[in-house]
């Protein structure tokens, strides 16, 4: 295999919204990629004509129509059309750096237990990095020396190239949550089954944040969603000391009313799923969630 040519051992996986001229722009850079991946876009009910758009100027790309929107399980849908043994998610305002997605492959290969790798994240314009790769970089978890860098406890979907067998073995992302936190759920599962996440520095993704983003919105969602996975794994005491945790430091406003409100409306069926993990796992997450009450990168704001 040419190191420089095309390489087809991973599909890139995307969801969009509303967001045509930022979707365009990243598809315009993935297909300038030398490895030259397959690329699937779940386009979740725009109603901007981005689905025509891609359909007219991107013919390569696999689009999908579910005529709603799915949230973050339009991935789901997705990685049924997959036939590669990786899958790179990535967002309609992210895009890969050249030789990354080929670099993720060769990591994955040599490590078989190991299901995902997730990249160092660069913001756009300014090319600065975003805070939170501090956080991935520091990470307390430790790991076996076989990994390719810091042990992980979650991922980030729109920069982390997953093992197209895990992501399957671990259900994909929950329909309950929809989307806002989705990855932290799936990690759970797939860590519980004894695969291994990563960061790899030497992976990157460009991130240049839409300005279609309704912060309050996704903000509401976070909390929600962290609350709901609280809830689903974490055993019982810990659950009542990360929620009194939240109810103490989020914001005092609306936003965080209504998400508190969601989170308790879903209580019926979180509690019939609730199954919490086992106390190796548990540690794992309270050195996790320990870590997070002074990262910069998760601040519940906007």
């Amino acid at each position: 295999m040419t190191r420089g040519g095309p390489d087809g051992r991973t599909t890139v996986v995307m969801i969009t919204h509303n967001r045509r001229a930022e979707l365009l722009r990243t598809l315009r850079l993935l297909r300038r990629l030398p490895e030259r991946p397959r690329v699937i876009v779940t386009d979740n009910a725009s109603r901007d004509g981005t689905a025509e758009a891609v359909a007219r100027d991107f013919p390569e790309v696999t689009l999908l129509r579910p005529g709603r929107n799915l949230g973050a399980v339009g991935r789901n849908l997705a990685v049924r059309h997959v036939t590669t043994p990786y899958v790179a998610f990535c967002d309609d305002d992210t895009w890969w750096e050249p030789g990354s997605l080929r670099r993720a492959a060769d990591l994955l290969d040599a490590r078989p237990r190991l299901a995902a790798v997730t990249a160092r994240i660069v913001v756009e314009p300014d090319g600065t990095e975003d805070p939170v790769v501090r956080e991935l970089r520091e990470s307390p978890l430790t790991g076996p020396d076989w990994l390719p860098g810091p042990a992980l406890g979650s991922f980030l979907a729109g920069a982390t190239v997953l093992r197209t067998e895990a992501f399957r073995s671990g259900g994909g992302f929950h329909p309950g949550l929809w989307l806002g936190g989705e990855e932290e759920l799936l990690a759970c599962d797939l860590l519980r089954q004894g695969w291994w996440l990563a960061y790899a520095e030497e992976l990157t993704v460009h991130h240049h944040a839409s300005r279609l983003r309704d912060s309050t919105a996704r903000r509401v969602l976070g909390i929600r969603n962290t609350l709901w996975f609280t809830w689903l794994r974490r055993p019982l005491l810990p659950a009542l000391r990360r929620t009194g945790h939240l109810l103490r430091t989020v914001p005092r406003d609306a936003a965080s009313v209504r998400a508190f409100a969601h989170a308790t409306a879903g209580l019926p069926w979180v509690l019939r799923q609730r199954d919490p993990v086992p106390p190796d796992l548990e540690r794992r997450l309270a050195a996790l969630e320990r870590a997070r009450r002074t990262s910069p990168a998760r601040r519940y704001v906007g």
